[in-house]
C-alpha cells in the first residue's frame, strides 16, 4: 500500500503555516501575516491577490524541499467579500495539490483571513467567488538544486 504525502495548513491570528510530510521527512514554512500585510499596504498592493501568489510560492517551496518536482498542480476555490483587488476578507478552499501527478492528502484545507485591507465607511460587501487551477513549473536550475539537496540527505 502506497503512502500519500500530506500537506498541512494551519492558520492562526498572525501566521499561516504550511507543512509537507512524506514518511518521516517534512518541511515547514510560515507566512507571518503582519509583516506581509504591512508591506502590501505601504506599497498599495492588493492583499488578497498578493496573498494568493505568496501561498502558491510557499506551497511549492515546501513541497520541493521534501519531494523535488517539475510541475505542481494546485486547485483551489476562493470566496471574498469583493473582487480580489478590493477584498478585505478572503476564504481559500484547497481542493487538490499534486506534484508530478503525485496527489497530496490535505489537512486544514480552509484558509480564512479577515481584515486584510482597510475599507471605507460606505463599503458594501458583495459576494465574489472564483476558482484557480494552476500548473506551476519548477525552473530546471531550481529543480537541479533541490535534487542535489535531496541527494545529500
Amino acid at each position: 500500500m502506497a503512502v500519500n504525502p500530506v500537506l498541512v495548513v494551519k492558520v492562526d491570528e498572525s501566521t499561516v503555516g504550511v507543512r509537507a510530510r512524506l514518511y518521516d521527512d517534512f518541511s515547514e514554512h510560515k507566512i507571518v501575516l503582519n509583516s506581509v500585510l504591512t508591506y502590501w499596504w505601504a506599497n498599495d498592493m492588493p492583499p488578497a491577490l498578493k496573498f494568493l501568489e505568496l501561498l502558491d510560492s510557499v506551497i511549492k517551496r515546501t513541497i520541493n524541499e521534501i519531494m523535488p518536482h517539475k510541475t505542481l498542480n494546485l486547485k483551489y476555490d476562493v470566496k471574498a467579500n469583493e473582487v480580489l483587488e478590493k477584498a478585505s476578507e478572503i476564504e481559500i478552499n484547497l481542493v487538490s495539490v499534486a506534484a508530478d501527478d503525485v496527489g497530496f492528502k490535505i489537512d486544514g484545507n480552509i484558509i480564512s483571513l479577515k481584515g486584510i485591507r482597510n475599507v471605507e465607511s460606505d463599503f458594501e460587501d458583495s459576494e465574489y467567488s472564483t476558482s484557480f487551477d494552476k500548473c506551476i513549473e519548477t525552473p530546471y536550475i531550481v529543480l537541479k538544486k533541490y535534487l542535489e539537496m535531496e541527494d545529500k540527505k
